[in-house]
């Protein structure tokens, strides 16, 4: 027998009828002899119009303690009619909220965007699983954890991810299932493209990439939990089967970490190129790495000023690619000169909670500033941070910023 966790979105619990296909499908899998865990969101839109409403009556003097417990009643109340769908359908269920003793996911004390206290979470989850050993579908909801005082507490936006990734990976379940509005992950947003694509298969950090990034299609916090031997997919309400393909994350694989701080393990070469106005010349920078990549140079990293632009190459590489920079300099009235740098070392620090961490940068510059390690470059993106420094200190470097991400 498989355990499935079954995460229903707003939009797929939208109305009655969706709800009961919602349940039906529940109510399938448990009938082929598989155990089913039910996540569900507030039905669409509720929670909006609860914000709303509370907004319009109370205003400022709202505190986040009420909040959190005015926007709870969304999920409150979708777990409680979903449930009784399912045990209208000829199978027991029980709907489990923050004010069940077996509620599972405990949390701290912040009410808007509790932080999950792991360790307890995985404790209390055998709750749970007693139910399931009885024959028992539970109906959780999602978005809502309990405080260390017993308060309700809310995940942040698309918290409900978040519930069911974490309750699959407590419950060592063999798959997560997000039913949503959509056919799983696109090539691009079919609203603007319309010859979006399908994806069968996608990576966890692909989709966390793209989650970071703005898609709406799942939480990127979710997949911290995402456990590489649990199945997950993302498929449409519409089909009314959790057994429909919608696309897979595979991953994490074996050393796909998702923090990690690594040293590149050889020397990188820096090569600047200088010129006027250079940012105006329409495919200057496919010039540049289009004649690397016609010799077979790899680029680890390039940045653009307003009138220099460089290039990060293996040291292995890097007379071969001077050489080949010199010849488009020459050939180019845009380009002036260019210098061939010392040995760098490249430090790369991924890490999912980059973009929700105020002062992560000055986090990691300032331990290397008091250890006397200067900085040649940086850059970074919502997940990653890459840092270039003199090759004699990459070792060191690589600690300290180690121990900034703990």
């Amino acid at each position: 027998m498989d355990l499935i966790v079954a995460k229903f979105g707003g939009t797929s619990v939208g109305n009655g009828s969706r709800i009961k296909k919602a349940a039906q499908s529940v109510v399938n899998e448990y009938m082929k002899g598989n155990r089913v865990v039910v996540v569900v969101s507030a039905v669409n839109k509720t929670t909006d119009d609860l914000i709303g409403l509370s907004n319009e009556a109370i205003g400022d003097g709202l505190t986040d303690k009420q909040k959190a417990e005015i926007m709870a009643m969304g999920e409150l109340t979708s777990a409680r009619v979903f449930s009784a769908t399912i045990e209208s359908l000829g199978v027991k269920s029980e709907f489990i909220d923050p004010y069940n003793e077996l509620w599972p996911i405990i949390t701290d004390s912040n009410s808007l965007e509790a932080k999950i206290d792991f360790g307890t979470t995985n404790k209390k989850i055998v709750g749970i699983e007693n139910l399931i050993n009885q024959g028992i579908i539970p109906v959780i909801c999602g978005f809502l954890g309990k405080g260390p005082s017993g308060e309700i507490t809310t995940l942040g936006r698309g918290g409900s991810d978040i519930s069911a990734f974490l309750i699959g990976h407590c419950l060592n379940a063999n798959e997560v299932v997000i039913v949503t509005d959509v056919e799983g992950v696109m090539s691009t947003d079919p609203n603007k493209i319309e010859e979006a694509e399908l994806l069968e298969e996608i990576s966890v950090e692909e989709m966390r990439d793209l989650a970071t990034h703005g898609a709406q299609v799942l939480h990127p916090h979710a997949l911290k939990y995402k456990d590489p031997l649990i199945s997950a997919k993302i498929i449409n309400f519409d089909y009314g089967d959790l057994s429909a393909k919608g696309t897979r994350i595979t991953g994490p694989f074996e050393g796909d970490i998702l923090k990690s701080v690594t040293l590149y393990k050889d020397p990188i070469s820096l090569i600047v190129l200088v010129g006027e106005a250079m940012l105006r010349k329409v495919g200057l920078l496919a010039d540049i790495t289009g004649s690397l990549a016609e010799n077979q140079i790899n680029i680890f990293g390039i940045s653009a000023g307003q009138n220099s632009i460089t290039t990060f190459v293996n040291k292995k590489d890097s007379e071969q690619a001077y050489h080949v920079l010199h010849n488009l300099v020459v050939d180019n009235d845009i380009l002036s000169s260019l210098s061939l740098g010392r040995d760098t070392a490249m430090i790369t620090l991924v890490s999912p909670d980059i973009i929700e961490t105020p002062g992560i940068i000055s986090g990691i510059t300032e331990p290397l500033r008091k250890n006397n390690i200067n900085i040649i470059e940086i850059t970074s993106s919502q997940t990653a941070v890459v840092l270039f420094v003199d090759w004699q200190d990459g070792e060191k470097a690589c600690k300290l910023v180690n121990e900034v991400l703990g």
